[in-house]
């Protein structure tokens, strides 16, 4: 009952009043991107979300205009390659703020799989075989708490199919309780 319903509903709410808090806030965000590198305030990139459907994915932009896209795992020295003001976005997350939108949306919810780009194929592929794609992409997830970019390609989509059989309001206020936790300990931050 939850998942096909409750959920949803919390997601909405719960984004459209954070987004009107924090927008003086945002905003700040948005202007210390912009002052701080040449280049859009956000970066939209399409990435795979409920059931494998493409949507845009909406972040804070924290690396620099020309930028390869590719897995940031794969680019040999990221650090060359991430803003000043994107360098403290990421390790405090914040660059991830703009998925509020998302949420809003419907694309994401706040607790799901993360959603990943054409990049990520071979987690999207087993995400999909494990039946992990069930369920709308989030701003953090099973996987994130348990490693994040720490943890092979398998064990993440072996995590995220475990969330989607077992979606639960009492599991999603766990991950996000464990996810403010590592975010002030910046703990499986890639960065």
């Amino acid at each position: 009952m939850y998942k096909k319903y409750f959920k949803r509903a919390i997601d909405f709410s719960v984004a459209l009043l954070t987004l009107i808090f924090a927008a003086i806030p945002l905003l700040g965000v948005a202007l210390m991107v912009k002052l701080s590198s040449p280049g859009p305030v956000l970066f939209k990139q399409e990435r795979f979300g409920l059931d494998s459907k493409p949507f845009m994915v909406y972040k804070f932009r924290s690396m620099r205009v020309g930028t390869p896209m590719m897995a940031n795992h794969d680019i040999a020295d990221i650090r060359s390659y991430i803003t000043p003001f994107g360098y403290f976005m990421r390790k405090t997350s914040i660059d991830e703020l703009p998925q509020l939108l998302n949420v809003i949306k419907g694309d994401m919810s706040f607790v799901g799989p993360r959603p990943l780009a054409i990049v990520d194929k071979e987690v999207l592929d087993l995400r999909r075989e494990m039946g992990a794609d069930k369920v709308r992409p989030g701003i953090t997830g099973w996987a994130q708490i348990h490693g994040r970019n720490a943890i092979s390609d398998i064990k993440k989509a072996s995590y995220d199919a475990e969330y989607a059989r077992n979606v639960s309001l009492r599991m999603d206020f766990d991950i996000l309780l464990q996810t403010i936790v590592k975010v002030l300990q910046s703990d499986g931050i890639f960065q």
